[in-house]
């Protein structure tokens, strides 16, 4: 399907949200990704194609993308994709995935992101909140320093219980600071009993940690696990 931009908003320093104008309506459920390609020239070789969660919410007109520009380690896809002038149009491939939410309204939420992790969680809160629907939810959100906290507004605003933690110690942070890890969630969130836990960000990190917590006694029922193919941990 061919996809108009139609703006973008920068979120911080270096996080981009692209906005998108489908050629015709697009149905899909908050948590999904799509793939998108982009032909350029002279391609890396990471490709002319890439994964994205959707930011957006269903109940919107438009999508979103939200992307982070990693300086001098950014793939030539997305210098394509922040080169884009308005009006440009991309090709998308329908959105699919199953980091939804259940069914069953009555179940207590875990979720726990990794940088760039966010941006299913923003989908799922913001289609939350758009159709007045409450659900208790923890979220857990690590980054590598306070400047790279994105849409907490909405998250605060939505009233999830929020965990803010940074991984590295700074002068002006007076929250939680540590590495995210199995360890970590469970203290934070106490015993799982019957949470689900939802867990996204890069790959490995979302790897190791699901494999932890079922070490660590959480049932494989109870984990919803998404990652995101191409960010190392340190790149969060």
């Amino acid at each position: 399907m061919v996809f108009t931009l139609v703006r973008t908003h920068q979120e911080n320093y270096n996080i981009t949200t692209f906005w998108f104008k489908p050629e015709k309506p697009l149905a899909y459920t908050a948590g999904q990704f799509i793939e998108m390609y982009l032909p350029h020239d002279k391609p890396d070789e990471r490709g002319i194609k890439h994964w994205f969660t959707l930011s957006s919410s269903p109940s919107e007109e438009l999508v979103s993308i939200t992307t982070k520009y990693a300086g001098d380690k950014t793939s030539t896809f997305k210098k394509t994709l922040f080169s884009l002038k308005i009006g440009a149009k991309v090709k998308i491939v329908e959105p699919m995935g199953d980091f939804v939410l259940p069914k069953d309204k009555s179940i207590p939420l875990i979720f726990v992101a990794g940088g760039m992790g966010i941006t299913p969680f923003h989908s799922i809160i913001k289609w939350l909140n758009n159709a007045n629907e409450k659900r208790e939810i923890t979220l857990l959100y690590t980054v590598n320093a306070p400047r790279d906290f994105i849409f907490i507004d909405l998250f605060k605003y939505y009233g999830v219980n929020l965990i803010q933690m940074i991984s590295g110690a700074d002068p002006d942070w007076h929250g939680k600071v540590g590495r995210l890890s199995a360890t970590k969630i469970l203290e934070l969130i106490g015993k799982p009993d019957n949470k689900l836990i939802y867990v996204s960000g890069p790959e490995p990190m979302v790897e190791t940690i699901g494999k932890d917590l079922h070490e660590q006694g959480v049932h494989s029922e109870q984990l919803v696990l998404d990652f995101f193919p191409g960010y190392r941990e340190d790149l969060k």
